[in-house]
């Protein structure tokens, strides 16, 4: 989309808005999810409950937002982006002020359900209403920042839901993270959306025929999921892990685990960055970056967990696997959005946060939880780190199409470049032209 002269000032100040504002909502979104965990030890002792029970509290917003993301995100298309964001946000926060007042774990766990209906449609409405608004060399760098609010959420509600949960009790922790997203849900109708393009054909079967027939979409949707599994368990199990193997009090493993967290946020920017400048010389450079990085995820987190003893070797192991976990994130959303018509983006990245979801988010905690009951937490972390390499196994064969991929679908390749011997054969379309 372009603007003349006299418009440029208000639409970078509009754009910028956006970014800002998807953000924020982000890092509450995510800070929602991960203030559970922070609750963790005091339900556990209220009501007595397992690990796999625990986990289920963190993988039932998955398992929703997995279900509801594609027939929210076709009504997103339809309807639009920035009411559909405003009204999710408001669902979402209200629901996790529920959380505080649950008599027990099945009115817990379905507070919890509701979280994830608000958030089903959020991830695909922002992404589209961002492709839309940014040039589409920049795409994996602002999806990246957009998507490093997920880590920051992590953190704020790893520490913030500590810290409130031990000076309040732990029903306060809810209610301290719901209120800034009522706030922002109001702000953010002040952002300019689109016009909605209607599509020739039906917005999922077109969707679903577009990412099934580009290799570079499946790769990037098969090698996130794995890697969302490895970063579900380390988030969600990390601050256990530490309570449980360093003895640290759950304040105390709260704060620590959101450390690891934030050089997970530094992966996620940094990834996509790394990404974005990698393609300007062979396109398909977006996907190998973060191939390669979960390759060294395995590496670090199998030795930190299978190879280490606890202490100050294995945290920096952990740490540094942190960042290389989250490589992906902004690369692989942007290689979906590469392969669709404008029109059924928000559709696209619907069916990309189902699976990232559902098998990726969604298996984690329980998974973990059901091997650290039968052979301990320790064993189970380590054995969850293998998934990146089959990760690194898809995105590199999914990067092999990418080009092919992306010029099918009508985007243009990364400005400075095409995509190796592959794009200076199809000079089709000019460098840096945006949408």
């Amino acid at each position: 989309m372009k603007v003349d002269g006299s418009n440029a000032a208000g639409w970078r100040t509009q754009t910028r808005m956006a970014l800002v504002l998807l953000f924020l909502l982000m890092v509450v979104d995510y800070a929602d999810r991960q203030v559970m965990v922070a609750a963790f030890p005091y339900v556990r002792l209220a009501w007595g409950l397992s690990d796999v029970q625990l986990g289920a509290l963190v993988s039932v917003v998955s398992v929703v937002v997995a279900a509801a993301a594609l027939p929210i995100a076709v009504a997103v298309d339809r309807w639009g982006r920035v009411r559909a964001v405003a009204v999710m946000a408001v669902v979402w926060s209200a629901a996790t002020a529920a959380c505080g007042f649950a008599g027990g774990y099945l009115s817990l766990l379905a507070a919890r359900f509701v979280v994830g209906l608000g958030q089903a449609g959020y991830g695909p409405a922002g992404s589209a209403l961002l492709a839309a608004k940014f040039p589409a060399e920049r795409r994996a760098s602002v999806l990246g920042v957009f998507q490093t609010g997920a880590p920051v959420g992590i953190v704020v509600g790893g520490v913030g839901g500590s810290l409130a949960a031990a000076q309040w009790g732990w029903r306060a922790a809810f209610w301290v993270v719901a209120l800034p997203g009522l706030v922002l849900a109001v702000l953010f109708l002040r952002v300019g959306d689109y016009p909605t393009v209607r599509p020739a054909r039906p917005g999922v079967r077109a969707t679903g025929r577009a990412l099934m027939g580009a290799r570079s979409a499946v790769g990037a949707m098969a090698g996130g999921a794995l890697l969302l599994v490895v970063l579900s368990t380390l988030y969600t199990w990390l601050p256990t892990y530490l309570q449980r193997v360093y003895g640290m009090a759950p304040a105390r493993a709260g704060v620590l685990g959101s450390v690891v967290v934030l050089a997970g946020a530094v992966g996620t920017a940094g990834g996509a960055v790394l990404a974005d400048r990698a393609a300007r010389r062979d396109v398909r450079r977006r996907l190998v970056v973060p191939a390669a990085a979960a390759v060294l995820t395995s590496a670090l987190l199998g030795t930190a967990f299978l190879a280490l003893p606890a202490g100050a070797a294995q945290l920096l192991l952990v740490l540094a696997g942190a960042a290389t976990v989250t490589a992906a994130v902004g690369p692989a959303a942007a290689a979906v959005l590469d392969t669709v018509e404008p029109g059924l983006r928000a559709t696209a990245i619907s069916v990309f946060v189902l699976v990232q979801n559902l098998f990726g988010l969604a298996i984690g905690p329980v998974l973990t939880g059901a091997m650290a009951d039968r052979w301990g937490l320790t064993f189970a972390l380590g054995m969850v780190a293998g998934l990146g390499l089959p990760a690194a196994l898809a995105l590199y064969s999914g990067s092999r199409s990418y080009h092919r991929d992306r010029t099918q679908a009508g985007s243009p390749p990364p400005a400075g470049l095409g995509g190796g011997a592959e794009a200076r054969s199809n000079p089709s379309e000019p460098a840096g032209s945006s949408m």
